[in-house]
């Protein structure tokens, strides 16, 4: 794996940004209807999954890393939850709901795969050198 010396050159960072802009066009559209709880939990969870990424990246050690990866991990968890909340009120069709759930598994995937290489490498964060 290439070095990486900031939290925008991770894929995993990169992707949760495009679901992030995704989740806000939708939500701009004005097709929920007011339901103010509903956004603000959708906007927290879509920007928790890549802040919590580079929180943890900048914290400079891979204890704390894989920590916070973990949190983004489960917010990607609390937005695929949502989806099905904006799908049944239908705030969402099928198919948008569809290329929210895939994204979201993608950048799980593409987290745990990063977690799995931060467990099993000998470079230990920028905090160790």
């Amino acid at each position: 794996m290439a070095t990486v010396t900031k939290f925008e050159d991770i894929l995993c960072w990169q992707e949760a940004r495009t679901l992030n802009k995704f989740m806000r066009n939708l939500i701009k559209h004005k097709r929920f209807e007011h339901n103010f709880r509903l956004i603000n939990q959708i906007e927290g969870s879509a920007g928790s999954i890549m802040d919590n990424i580079a929180e943890g990246f900048d914290r400079g050690g891979n204890k704390e890393f894989i920590l916070f990866l973990f949190y983004a991990k489960g917010s990607c968890a609390e937005l695929r939850s949502q989806s099905y909340r904006a799908l049944d009120a239908e705030y969402i069709i099928q198919c948008e709901f569809e290329e929210i759930n895939d994204k979201c598994l993608r950048i799980n995937y593409l987290i745990s795969r990063l977690i799995n290489y931060l467990k099993t490498t000998e470079i230990k964060g920028m905090k160790f050198k």
